[in-house]
């Protein structure tokens, strides 16, 4: 009696353990997926960074790179500054973007006139 009731223990000890990882598996594919979204974003956005110049339009960086992840207006010496935030690297995996992940576009009166962090910095 008591090696029947081993056995039958140990069986659903089994069953339950092999739910348990399935879950597991199922979860972690929908986060690699995720994943793969926003480091290709980040990816794409630093390859077209890379080959702006300055005097770039604000219009024409919106059509290549769509929305910014952030943004800020400002009039400084009667000009108009408009910074746009571009995901461009990975900091921390919270699910959440944020400023220091990104690269600042600084735009005076519409045009690209610098961007980065040193840029940014000088406003």
């Amino acid at each position: 009696m008591m090696i029947i009731r081993t056995l039958g223990l140990l069986a659903v000890t089994g069953l339950l353990t092999g739910c348990v990882v399935a879950i597991g598996d199922k979860d972690y594919e929908k986060l690699d997926g995720a994943d793969n979204q926003w480091r290709a974003t980040q990816q794409q956005n630093l390859a077209q960074i890379n080959q702006f110049q300055p005097g770039i339009a604000f219009n024409d960086v919106i059509s290549l790179l769509g929305t910014p992840d952030f943004t800020e207006f400002l009039v400084k010496d009667q000009q108009q500054v408009q910074v746009l935030f571009y995901r461009t690297q990975h900091k921390r995996s919270d699910g959440k973007t944020t400023k220091d992940e990104c690269t600042p576009l600084v735009f005076i009166n519409g045009q690209l006139h610098s961007w980065g962090d040193k840029a940014y910095q000088q406003l």
